[in-house]
């Protein structure tokens, strides 16, 4: 415990840790988008699996996978309530049954055009303009790589 004897090391106090900043921006960033998914009926891990499909339709589920930073134990459950609501569909590969692909359905590539209004509404919030969130976003995705080596 510090008392007012003992000096307090700053890089040990909360507001600044990066480790924190990043935290507590995800969980505002996540409550900020969940109105907007509600009205698509997708929560925010889902809509992160539309925007890779949205890209690039038709990936294996490991493939998917990776692009999101998620085991499959993670993804299979998140991919199954997908499937149930009528977004995607999941089909084994005819040469490799251990091979799964994720293909959008209609109703899953509709959403696109209702979502296309989120990344402006998210910009509107962060009071950033589009060039501010590139660059932020690309040092994030740097601090990212570097991270994970």
């Amino acid at each position: 415990m510090a008392t007012k004897d003992t000096p307090v090391n700053p890089m040990l106090q909360l507001d600044n840790q990066l480790c924190f900043a990043l935290y507590s921006t995800s969980l505002a960033m996540t409550k900020l988008y969940k109105p907007l998914l509600e009205e698509l009926n997708l929560t925010y891990p889902q809509y992160l699996a539309m925007l890779v499909l949205w890209e690039r339709d038709g990936l294996m589920v490991s493939e998917l996978g990776d692009r999101l930073y998620l085991d499959s134990g993670t993804l299979t459950p998140l991919l199954k309530r997908m499937e149930a609501n009528g977004f995607i569909s999941r089909v084994r590969d005819v040469a490799d049954e251990r091979r799964v692909h994720v293909r959008l359905t209609a109703a899953g590539r509709k959403l696109k055009v209702a979502a296309g209004r989120i990344p402006g509404c998210i910009a509107e919030a962060a009071q950033c303009s589009i060039p501010e969130l590139i660059a932020l976003t690309q040092q994030i995705q740097t601090l990212r790589g570097r991270l994970t080596g």
